[in-house]
Formats: C-alpha cells, structure tokens, sequence
C-alpha cells in the first residue's frame, strides 16, 4: 500500500467492501422505518444522492452500477412529478418499477443469510436500530449483529458532525498514511481485544486525521483484519482484531 494521504491519491473502491446499491437501498429502508412496499422515492432518491456526495467527499470511489442506479431513481423521481391523466395508477406502477426489485433482493439476501445462519433483521418491513453513542456496554449486552457498511459509515457520519469547529479545519501538514494508522489500530486491537468504534477517533483530531483513520478502518474490513459488530441493546459498535 502506497503511502498516501486524504489529500493525495489514495482513494477506497466501494465495491472492494462488497457492499452495492441495491444494499443502501435496503439501508436507507431500514433507517426510514420503511415498508418495502410503499417506498417515497423523492425522499429515497433525495437520500441516496446525498450519501454518493459524501462518499465522494472524503475519497470513497463509488463503482459504476451505484451511479446507474442513482440515473434510474432520478427518473422515477421525475415522472412522479410530471402530470399524469391517471395519476394514482401510474404512481403505483412508478413506484413498483423500485419496489419489485428491491423485494426481490430482500428474497435472495434473506436466503442467503438463512444459509450462512446469521440473522437477518426483518423482511419487508424496518425500525431503526439504536443510536451509537460509542459508551462501554452492559455486561449483559451480549447480543450482537454484524455492522454493514452504511451503518458505519453513518456512524462516522455522526463523529464528523460532533468534532468541534476548530478540528475541522486542518492546519497541519503532515498526515498519517492508511498504512501507519493500520498498523497503530492493529496494535491497539492486539494489545486491548477489541474496541470500540468511537474510541478510535481521537477528541483533538483533524478532520483529515478522522478520514485517515475511518478510511484505515474500510481498508482493514476489505483485508479481513478486522471483525465488526454492532451491540443490540446498547447500540456500541466494537471492533475486533482477527
């Protein structure tokens, strides 16, 4: 891995962590509280523009399917807004156009997960998962879930909307590379078990140094370096080093 900086090259492919657009589809579902069957595709579309922006903004390349994807929400999106003779007919035929493939996507995942025996959280219908407030759980918080990349990346989300104003701005010069912020998290998960996602984030950080280091972290999953893991109860996502 070259040594690279969030202003250099360097830069994560999405597809490398396995994840596709049909997979933000499902998440963006399942943070909306959503039925399947009656998605709004203003708000999805809307959503799921601005999580491409994001991604793009702090060096995620996304792969072209997730660009084709956007191309076909806009359209839905357009002709709901067009006028129409029958309008509540065509709306629900709109709609469909999204909502048949994404079911059956939730078909095939759902059979996928049943035979690797993980757990799969509801079918067609979603409730939003606790927040991630990154405190040690309970003892008897021992019920996990396997974290996906958006909840991630909404969870780094979040860490780079609460850094204070004067970490946003980087005055520095000098940045960490991928690869030495790996190998210091790897000594920290080595040294410690596990810990959790917040704790990677230091609270004098830069806004560059939290790139590097969520961009170490993707980095990490796409090497199978790392497990991740979600706590039911109380929300705390932990990693482990494997």
């Amino acid at each position: 891995m070259d040594r690279q900086t969030t202003e250099g090259p360097y830069r994560v492919k999405l597809e490398d962590i396995f994840e596709g657009p049909m997979d933000l589809l499902v998440h963006l579902v399942k943070k909306n509280e959503l039925d399947v069957t009656d998605i709004p595709i203003a708000l999805i579309t809307d959503q799921y523009l601005g999580y491409l922006e994001f991604l793009q903004s702090i060096n995620i390349d996304v792969a072209a399917e997730f660009l084709v994807m956007a191309a076909t929400l806009i359209q839905l999106k357009s002709r709901m807004l067009l006028p129409r003779h029958d309008e509540e007919e065509e709306d629900e035929e709109i709609s469909r156009q999204l909502t048949r493939p994404l079911q059956e996507y939730l078909k095939m995942k759902s059979a996928a997960e049943q035979l690797a025996g993980r757990h799969l959280l509801g079918e067609d219908t979603f409730t939003r998962p606790s927040a991630v407030d990154d405190l040690q759980p309970d003892e008897d918080d021992t019920e996990v879930i396997e974290v996906g990349l958006f909840e991630l990346i909404d969870a780094f989300k979040r860490i780079l909307e609460n850094m204070s104003a004067e970490h946003r701005v980087d005055m520095t010069t000098d940045h960490m590379s991928i690869k030495d912020r790996i190998s210091e998290i790897v000594t920290l998960l080595e040294e410690r078990g596990s810990a959790t996602f917040g704790e990677l984030f230091a609270e004098d950080s830069t806004r560059a140094q939290v790139i590097v280091t969520f961009l170490a972290i993707l980095e990490m999953v796409k090497l199978r370096l790392t497990r991740i893991v979600q706590h039911v109860q109380s929300g705390v996502i932990r990693l482990f080093y494997q």
